[in-house]
């Protein structure tokens, strides 16, 4: 079994209560991720970085998660991401051309206040990583896989499609 690189750039999967001021913020540690992966039999490798919102994270933010993922030795990468821009997030890493199979996952609720769908999507995501046999980039949320080119986020339905 491969090894997997894990990258965490933040998002609503990771977001916890902070009970100081009544809000959801972003868990920079990745303890989500962390919970979840620990039960996994392979080994994995997890990095976090960005420590934001999708809506926020901007071309610099992912020429830094390119840089990170053009200097790793791993083939095998998921990378949890806000689920507003995972698809421009996707596009920008495939006009790359990168020679490694990427899963972005995510989750449209905090693991922290409903674990089920966060815990899905990332072990679907490991699940979909095993079966792969080409380089691309690929989404894995609520119960789609495919290529990036294939889903996305439907705001009036409030889940993902295949398109």
């Amino acid at each position: 079994m491969d090894k997997i690189l894990l990258i965490s750039t933040g998002g609503t999967f990771n977001k916890v209560y902070d009970p100081e001021n009544g809000e959801l913020i972003i868990d920079k540690t990745s303890n989500a991720v962390k919970e979840i992966a620990s039960h996994w039999l392979c080994k994995f490798n997890l990095v976090n970085m960005i420590g934001k919102d999708s809506l926020e994270i901007n071309n610099h933010d992912r020429l830094e998660l390119l840089a990170i993922i053009n200097q790793s030795k791993y083939k095998k990468i998921i990378i949890i991401h806000g689920t507003d821009t995972m698809t421009v997030t996707a596009k920008y890493l495939a006009d790359a051309a990168l020679d490694k199979q990427l899963i972005l996952t995510g989750a449209m609720v905090p693991y922290s206040i409903n674990p089920v769908e966060a815990t899905a999507n990332l072990s679907s995501s490991f699940g979909y990583l095993q079966t792969l046999d080409k380089s691309g980039i690929y989404i894995v949320m609520n119960g789609l896989f495919g290529s990036y080119e294939k889903i996305k986020k439907d705001r009036k339905k409030g889940k993902f499609i295949l398109i």
